[in-house]
């Protein structure tokens, strides 16, 4: 723990705060920032037309989709965690997003490569055959999780098929012409860009689902701290929670992945950097301090790729952010 658990108990009203107020803060920066500064007075007294849709139907998806997204990935980590007990643990542990990635590998590369450009012009077919291929692999891991009694062996075979998924990958790129290839890594790099406000909907209404799921699983996964026999001696069903933890996790970790491509780090580091201020493994406490610290690590990366002249990809940033936070915890940890 960074802090004793007095200090926990005194300042922590000042911690929520300060997280609060850095979480607005950069909110309203992320509308402001990118290839130029425009002022958040354009909405109340708009005078560039052009700068006000900018803001509206450009810049404010995107900080929605960064809030969102942060939560999402910060959130499907820390379910990862408590459920393996393992530090390392991530939203993508179980294959959801290799899956995502096997489906839009068959679009984007098999499309392209029998002549049928046309079918991956827009982003719709990319989120569908992303939500096609997690829900696939989402669908087979809880299939399998019925059949089996401990979390070591869910984590083995979600690793099997997010492997056996990249497999596949690998095997289509193999056969892809350049131009599927070049759209194929575009979308791994990930990208806040792509969720319009025609997107929006379906994408906040899939994540909301994944995080109430996840908010309704706070006493169960406190009890799984203490470990699975006292677990189950308070009356809990370690293969109802096991599934429920998979079905939040695939909402959370496949809707991102479908509509944003991978983000890497956001869901591995955060819930470290909210045991670490809060000093407590208590999930009432850092369920919603993960959820605020990761949408703001999110919206601070959003911010950082919008500075350059040529964008760089989310992905890149938030993995900048995310590793020496690994290599800290496992140097911290021996």
């Amino acid at each position: 723990m960074l802090f004793s658990t007095q200090y926990d108990q005194k300042y922590q009203p000042i911690v929520w705060v300060v997280l609060g107020v850095l979480l607005i803060a950069f909110f309203l920066l992320d509308l402001s920032c990118g290839s130029a500064w425009i002022s958040l007075s354009q909405f109340w007294a708009p005078t560039n037309p052009i700068d006000l849709d900018i803001l509206l139907n450009l810049r404010l998806p995107r900080a929605i989709t960064a809030l969102l997204a942060g939560i999402a990935l910060s959130v499907s980590g820390l379910l990862m965690q408590t459920l393996f007990a393992n530090p390392l643990a991530g939203p993508y542990t179980l294959g959801v997003s290799n899956g995502a990635g096997l489906g839009v590998a068959m679009v984007t590369m098999c499309a392209t490569t029998i002549g049928m450009q046309h079918f991956v012009a827009g982003n719709l077919s990319i989120v569908l055959a992303a939500i096609v291929g997690s829900t696939i692999v989402l669908m087979i891991v809880i299939g399998v999780a019925k059949f089996l009694r401990d979390n070591v062996s869910l984590l083995i075979v979600g690793m099997m098929f997010g492997s056996i998924a990249g497999a596949l990958v690998n095997l289509l790129q193999n056969f892809a012409n350049p131009d599927a290839l070049k759209l194929f890594v575009v979308w791994t790099l990930g990208s806040l860009t792509t969720v319009g406000w025609n997107e929006l909907p379906i994408f906040s209404s899939v994540l909301l689902m994944g995080i109430v799921f996840a908010f309704a699983l706070i006493k169960p996964l406190n009890g799984m701290m203490l470990g699975e026999q006292y677990a189950r001696g308070l009356g809990i069903s370690m293969q109802r929670v096991r599934l429920f933890i998979v079905i939040a996790t695939g909402l959370l970790a496949g809707g991102v992945t479908a509509f944003c491509g991978p983000i890497a780090f956001i869901g591995v580091a955060v819930p470290h950097l909210a045991r670490g201020l809060f000093a407590t493994a208590n999930h009432r406490v850092i369920m919603p301090a993960t959820a605020i610290i990761g949408a703001t690590m999110l919206l601070l990366c959003d911010i950082l790729t919008s500075l350059f002249t040529y964008p760089l990809p989310i992905s890149t940033v938030s993995a900048l952010f995310g590793a020496p936070i690994i290599i800290a915890i496992i140097l911290r940890n021996k």
